[in-house]
Formats: C-alpha cells, sequence, structure tokens
C-alpha cells in the first residue's frame, strides 16, 4: 500500500527519525528548563532562594512519580539512565549472588554486568532471544530454578528494535525465587503506559530525553520497603537519600518533570498517531523498495520504531546518501564502532545483514509529511547505493 499525503508544509530542515538516540526537546519541557535557569538556589539550601529550587525539584518527582504511578519518595534523579542503570546494578549485586541479564540488553547495563562480575566467574549469565527479539523464558526459569541469582535485569523496550518485554510474568516468576527484578525502561518510558504499582518491579532507570526532556538528566525508580546495601558513584554531601552525591542539576529536573507530564497527558493519542506513520513508513518502504524485512516481533513493539535490513545494501552507504534524513545504524551509544549490532547478531542475523540495517524511530513531533519525505529519500538512496555497488562489482 502506498502513502497518500497532502503536503502542508515546506521541506525545510532534516527529517528527524531518530528518537530512540533522543526526542527534540518538548516545548513545556523548554520553559521549565528556562524557568529554572532563571531563578537562582540550590536545592539544598535553606533560605528562600534555595527553597524555591528545591519546590521545583519536588513538583518535578511529583511528575516523574505520577508518569510512572509510583511515589515520589520512590525517585531519585541521577544524570541519565547510564547512570541509573549502573546505581540499580552495583546495589542489587552487592547483595550476593548472580546476576542474569539478557544478550540484547543495552551496553549501560551488559558493560556494567561485566564490570561488577568480572572478579566473580561464573556469577553472570546472559540469556539468549529467539528470532524476533524475545528473551528465553526457559532458560530464564531454568535459573532461577538452579538458585543463587541476586539480581535479573531485563530491558522493558529494546533500544534497536523496540521489541516490548512482558515484564509481569518475569517479575512474578523472580520474586518467587526472591529474586530482585531491575528494568532499564528508557525507551519505554513515556511512549508507552508502565504502572508500577501493578508491575512490582524493585527498580526501574529511566532517562528524560528520550521523552522529550533535557538531556543529562534521568532517574532511577526504587520500590520503598526493598532492603539494598546501595553503593553511591559518587560521594559527597549525601543528596538523593544518599544515592548520589551533588548538587542538584534544578533545571533539568525541572525540565524532565514537565515532559514527563506532557508525555503523560498526551501519551495514548501519541502512540496510536505514531504507530500508524510507522505502520506508513514500513509499508511504503517494502512496496517500493521491495528487498527488505523488518527486524522483531511486530505485533509486540514501541508504536515509533522500525529496525529494517536491506540485504546486501551496507547501511553507512545508504544514510550518507540521504543526508536529509536523521536516522541511525542502531544504538546512538555505539555509533562509529566498528562491531555490528549485538543486538542483531543475537537474533540470528549475520554480520552482513547487521551491517545493512537502518532504525527509525518517529516521536511526538513527527508528521504524515515527515514519512512522505523519508521514503523518498530512502528509496532513492538504497537504489542509488545498489547501482553503485553493481557498477562496482
Amino acid at each position: 500500500m502506498g502513502l497518500s499525503v497532502t503536503l502542508q508544509s515546506p521541506d525545510v530542515g532534516p527529517v528527524y527519525l531518530d528518537y530512540n538516540a533522543t526526542a527534540p526537546t518538548r516545548p513545556e519541557a523548554l520553559e521549565a528548563t528556562l524557568a529554572a535557569m532563571r531563578t537562582v538556589g540550590n536545592a539544598s539550601s535553606t533560605h528562600q532562594s534555595g527553597r524555591d529550587a528545591a519546590d521545583r525539584v519536588h513538583l518535578a518527582r511529583r511528575q516523574v512519580a505520577y508518569l510512572l504511578s509510583c511515589s515520589p519518595g520512590e525517585i531519585i534523579f541521577t544524570s541519565g539512565a547510564t547512570e541509573a542503570n549502573n546505581l540499580a546494578l552495583r546495589a542489587a549485586f552487592a547483595v550476593g549472588g548472580r546476576l542474569v541479564t539478557s544478550a540484547v540488553e543495552h551496553p549501560a547495563v551488559l558493560e556494567t554486568a561485566k564490570a561488577l562480575t568480572i572478579d566473580a566467574p561464573g556469577s553472570l549469565l546472559t540469556l539468549p532471544v529467539d528470532a524476533d527479539g524475545a528473551v528465553d523464558l526457559d532458560g530464564f526459569h531454568a535459573a532461577l530454578v538452579a538458585g543463587g541469582v541476586a539480581v535479573v535485569s531485563l530491558m522493558a523496550a529494546n533500544n534497536e528494535t523496540g521489541v516490548l518485554t512482558d515484564l509481569a510474568p518475569i517479575v512474578q516468576l523472580a520474586h518467587d525465587a526472591g529474586v530482585l527484578v531491575h528494568s532499564d525502561a528508557t525507551q519505554l518510558v513515556g511512549r508507552l503506559p508502565i504502572d508500577l504499582a501493578e508491575t512490582d518491579l524493585d527498580l526501574l532507570s529511566l532517562s528524560a530525553h528520550k521523552f522529550g526532556g533535557p538531556q543529562g538528566v534521568g532517574a532511577l525508580f526504587v520500590r520503598r520497603g526493598i532492603r539494598l546495601p546501595y553503593r553511591p558513584l559518587l560521594f559527597g554531601g549525601g543528596q538523593e537519600r544518599g544515592w548520589r552525591a551533588g548538587t542538584l542539576n534544578v533545571a533539568g529536573i525541572a525540565g524532565a518533570g514537565a515532559a514527563a507530564e506532557a508525555a503523560r497527558l498526551s501519551m495514548a493519542d501519541e502512540a496510536f498517531r505514531i504507530a500508524c506513520l510507522r505502520d506508513a513508513l514500513e509499508e511504503a518502504l517494502v512496496e517500493q523498495v521491495g528487498d527488505c524485512r523488518i527486524n522483531g516481533a511486530r505485533n509486540r513493539r514501541l508504536p515509533g520504531v522500525t529496525s529494517i535490513t536491506f540485504p546486501g545494501t551496507p547501511a553507512d552507504a545508504v544514510l550518507a546518501a540521504m543526508p536529509d534524513v536523521a536516522a541511525s545504524e542502531g544504538s546512538a551509544c555505539s555509533s562509529g564502532a566498528p562491531s555490528p549490532s549485538h543486538v542483531l547478531l543475537a537474533m540470528g542475523r549475520s554480520r552482513e545483514e547487521a551491517d545493512s540495517t537502518i532504525r527509525f524511530s518517529l516521536g511526538y513531533a513527527t508528521t504524515a509529511h515527515d514519512i512522505e519525505r523519508a521514503v523518498s529519500s530512502t528509496v532513492h538512496a538504497v537504489r542509488l547505493v545498489q547501482e553503485a555497488m553493481s557498477v562496482a562489482s
């Protein structure tokens, strides 16, 4: 099925389809950030200016908590999801026992897990995934039955394919075995609902810039009542209940809270609209390019993400041939690395297939006209690269 779109705006600037790397700052977040930057005050000070800054932090904590359906007192602000992942795993692993994760996690989890277990051979179990990117639940259950597991860390939504993890049965199985559960929910939060009052996760990480907040601020959810020998990365004044020392980033935190509130209020409508645009993008590319494949479970993924393989067509060459479209070969955190996507390799794709894959990620500001432009540019770029390769051979 082709696209039928009425052009409503001129072609100004590149089409931005890399929301999984970072989302454009929402107007509400920008306003809140600037307002906080225009005021003076350390949120730890007791004078009026300090209390004013603290009020902004308290409001943001409530806004983030409301988005997650948890208590404000369970939110610890960090510099982003990478720091939150480090804090969560360091604390949970200190309980003693093995750490279980999956082969498709973000490097912020995988590299932290490797570092924590480097001196404890056999203490890290990395679960495989199937061709659709789903975690091997049989292997997970076997690990729990074997015993000795301290913490399980599984992402809520994959950053490259958008594939969702069904967390409810994982949490239930883990808790039945007395095991803590952490989820890197960086890509899920603000895009699809997550109710921590029902999904009984112990720890959850998020980053504000993925849902329209400023970069450099995130949060760690720590469920009230769990006992953890937390291991801070930074020592100092004991801010954030001792989990993270240092003067609070009031402006960034205020922006994060405003983005959380804006995402919460618009999430249902945004998710439906973005999924329709994503489907239109995929249908048009499949129809016009022909030889391409969608990676991951198509019926269980984020609304705005598609990972598309153009067999035998190097993704870096295609992206270079369409400078008017901002997309990605995979995770922005590993861009420039010579190795192929560990996510696609874990799903059984070959290195050539991984090197021929482009991730398009849409978001709240994506329009139908953006998709039309992206389709036109991508089709042209793929054909251009394929023709050049044919001539060279």
